[in-house]
């Protein structure tokens, strides 16, 4: 029999943990609790839980930190927890690395259907329909070898995230034609996701800035505005 998938939960409060190890366990996952960032890092690095759900606000290191530190080490889905409705803590949540959050207060069945929905992406490419770039696959000094799981930029190694990664497959199986958000979505977070497509935008700036984006370096995604994005091709 297959091992149950495994979700570490990062919370400082009790009553919440304990609430969504019963959910979890319900629906079929091994479960991990941690109330603070040092034994949640500490756990994580023993067990490699495929998601982990992680409160922004958790005493001594921040969910922020722990989310930076988390992924030196591990690729494990991250879906980010916060009390906070200001769009600047999502957009931070996802820059370090997180790939989705849920603001409190939020139904734990909701919860569970995004754990769900993560773990049916295949980690480290997409779910696409499309049909998948070729296993390696160069355009001007970007080289994607999807074989290996590897990108360099310029003969230089450039380390995505999951999810980074699944975007650049999804902008590289058509290089020149745009992919709308929504398809974007469909193709990276999967069709069943419901949650705001601006994470599209974030997780894009993000693989921007690893892309070169603040150097000399030409933009290789572009921005087709109202519509979505496209990987640049370079004229002959």
């Amino acid at each position: 029999m297959a091992p149950l998938p495994t979700v570490l939960i990062v919370d400082d409060e009790e009553r919440l943990r304990e609430l969504l190890r019963d959910y979890l366990a319900q629906a079929g996952f091994a479960v991990l609790l941690a109330a603070d960032g040092p034994s949640a890092l500490a756990l994580a690095q023993q067990r490699q839980p495929e998601v982990v759900v992680l409160d922004l606000m958790l005493p001594g290191i921040d969910g922020l930190e722990v989310c930076r530190q988390l992924r030196r080490f591990s690729d494990a889905y991250v879906l980010m927890l916060t009390a906070r409705a200001e769009e600047l803590d999502r957009v931070v949540g996802l820059e370090v690395g997180a790939d989705d959050y849920l603001t409190k207060p939020f139904s734990p069945r909701e919860l569970v259907a995004r754990v769900r929905a993560m773990l049916r992406r295949p980690r480290g490419g997409t779910g696409a329909v499309a049909p998948p770039p070729p296993s390696a696959l160069t355009l001007g000094p970007l080289h994607i070898d999807d074989a290996h799981h590897e990108v360099t930029l310029n003969a230089m190694p450039i380390t995505l995230t999951t999810t980074e990664y699944g975007l650049l497959l999804a902008l590289a199986a058509h290089p020149g034609r745009i992919c709308t958000r929504a398809r974007l979505l469909d193709q990276v977070w999967g069709s069943d996701y419901f949650g705001d497509d601006h994470v599209v935008d974030v997780h894009i700036a993000n693989l921007r800035k690893k892309l070169g984006e603040d150097s000399a370096q030409p933009r290789l995604i572009e921005t087709v505005r109202g519509v979505g994005y496209r990987l640049r091709v370079e004229s002959p």
